[in-house]
């Protein structure tokens, strides 16, 4: 039994919700809003479509702990993409293949099999056991069960439909019926997919807004990046979250959970693009200060300065650009070339650097540096081009198919990257784009492949002299006091973390709301933490423009 029979893909209500996730479509581009237009001048808000978004990775991996307890067997499913930088708009925008079907009825058997061979996690998921199949404690089973997995209440249809398909393929089993019951339910659209479309909104009929049990889930994945736990969900039957005032005090609660944290981590690794680092190779006899944990250290370094930031200093979020703060170990102390009392190689210890060093903020870290440069070089465009995406929001365009991108010197004479750079340019293909991506991405240019500082390449001295949208820089030290001051820095971060928690991006309706969002971020100053409680009690994140029915209904 297979979700009662083999999972098929909400197609009619995927088409329904506009699965693409955004008004454009996959294609759409990310807007320019210029944070230094006046909110009254931008459109009255209006909300954007609902998304149909599939459970991510990590968050089915949780959510299925939350459901039937740890440990759970090892199981393969179909990896996340991340278009637009974020996994959300992927699990929104993606079609699940026939593999990823059977992949997620693998996992679910194996999860059920596991939970229910455990007599303590046995009695915890099921709360009685069952005798027969079709008896009083399977339907408890199916309406208590049901309800946290499928993160609302189950109508009697349901819980009779689910009955009775159960004891029909049981075979007179009970432990069957089980078995098959709840590996049913996890393959069934109402776990792998949020479906979030909203109820008529009382203070604005040209609008609908999210139920409390969809805020309970939007809350919960937004913040923990699992299921809504029993308080939430009770909360949710009470109908509190639909108010300002629910909505504020289960946020607040769910932010001072441990949970938060990891989730909070988890939107900044995508935003700042980490998973790349698990592809990052050097050669040692090349960099002979590489080794085979950096890449481990660097990840832990960028993890603690966001933890310090968010949520133990709870401090002005810019500091991610411009503060000469971070923490190393004994390897990335080495790299950076400091003395860092107390650090090993499994400890990191606080370090500041002062005013005469070239680093300050995440964009001269050895993360940033080594995930955006080549095995035996470093790139300009790499690192200018992350810039302009990830900190500005702004729109790089792919180079044309034609064009030659080797940027090797095939006469033999050293030159630098800036010259070899300077001469790609003087194709009209590729000037406009690195016209705006080389002059910030020069400025990186006296720090080596894997983060290194050096003062000479091609034999001569490194120029790392550019510029940022006109203002000349000396270096990326520069570039960080400039970017800590930058409006357009954190209007972008409230842009980077609607998308990820919409699982799309925005459209122009929307620009007002997230003005007034950035408003709030600056009057909090610039605290995360404060932007997240902002975001998730905000008309942007709690509203949804109304869907046309196609006169369909999707079985269970």
């Amino acid at each position: 039994m297979h979700a009662l029979r083999p999972l098929r893909l909400p197609l009619l209500l995927a088409l329904s919700l506009a699965c693409s996730g955004s008004i454009d479509g996959p294609t759409g581009e990310p807007r320019d809003d210029d944070p230094l237009n006046p909110i009254d001048r931008l459109p009255e808000y209006a909300p954007g479509g609902p998304v149909l978004a599939r459970l991510t990775g990590d968050q089915y991996r949780n959510t299925l702990v939350d459901l039937l307890g740890s440990p759970l067997p090892s199981f393969e499913l179909e990896p996340d993409t991340a278009p637009y930088l974020f996994f959300h708009i992927g699990a929104a925008s993606t079609t699940l293949s026939e593999r990823g079907t059977q992949l997620y009825e693998e996992a679910a058997q194996k999860a059920v099999e596991a939970a229910l061979a455990d007599p303590a996690r046995r009695a915890s998921v099921l709360g009685c056991e069952p005798t027969a199949p079709g008896d009083a404690c399977l339907r408890s089973v199916v309406e208590s069960f049901g309800r946290r997995a499928f993160r609302r209440p189950l109508s009697e249809a349901e819980i009779t439909r689910w009955l009775d398909a159960s004891t029909e393929a049981a075979e007179g089993d009970a432990g069957r019926a089980t078995q098959l019951l709840l590996s049913a339910m996890l393959q069934a659209p109402s776990f792998l997919y949020r479906v979030e479309v909203g109820e008529l909104d009382p203070a604005n009929d040209g609008r609908r807004r999210y139920t409390s049990h969809e805020m309970a889930a939007r809350l919960s994945y937004l913040l923990w990046n699992t299921t809504p736990d029993a308080e939430l969900l009770a909360a949710a039957d009470r109908d509190e979250l639909v108010t300002d005032e629910g909505v504020f005090e289960h946020a607040a609660r769910l932010l001072d959970d441990a949970r938060a944290r990891r989730a909070t981590q988890q939107f900044f690794a995508q935003y700042l693009d980490l998973r790349r680092l698990d592809h990052v190779e050097r050669d040692v006899t090349r960099y002979p200060g590489w080794t085979e944990t950096m890449t481990r250290s660097m990840r832990s370094e960028i993890e603690l300065v966001v933890d310090d930031l968010v949520f133990r200093r709870d401090a002005d979020v810019r500091e991610l650009f411009g503060a000469p703060r971070t923490f190393v170990n004994a390897e990335l102390a080495a790299l950076y070339g400091i003395d860092a009392p107390g650090a090993s190689d499994v400890a990191f210890v606080p370090y500041e650097f002062d005013a005469s060093s070239p680093r300050a903020g995440v964009l001269t870290t050895g993360a940033f540096l080594a995930m955006n440069a080549h095995p035996t070089e470093t790139s300009p465009t790499l690192r200018g081009k992350f810039v302009r995406e990830r900190v500005l929001c702004q729109t790089v365009p792919p180079p044309p198919d034609n064009v030659n991108l080797d940027l090797s010197d095939p006469s033999g004479t050293p030159r630098t990257l800036r010259e070899r750079l300077e001469q790609h340019r003087r194709n009209p293909e590729c000037a406009a784009c690195h016209a705006d991506i080389d002059p910030p991405g020069m400025l990186f240019e006296h720090f080596d492949s894997v983060g290194v500082w050096r003062e000479e390449e091609a034999g001569g001295p490194v120029d790392s002299s550019g510029d940022l949208d006109g203002v000349p820089l000396d270096d990326a030290r520069d570039l960080a006091i400039v970017l800590a001051e930058d409006p357009r820095v954190p209007a972008c971060m409230v842009k980077q973390l609607f998308r990820h928690a919409s699982g799309r991006l925005e459209v122009a309706s929307e620009a007002r709301a997230l003005r007034a969002l950035t408003e709030h971020f600056e009057a909090s100053g610039y605290r995360f933490r404060e932007l997240l409680l902002t975001l998730a009690t905000s008309e942007a994140f709690r509203t949804v423009a109304p869907v046309e029915p196609i006169g369909a209904e999707v079985e269970e």
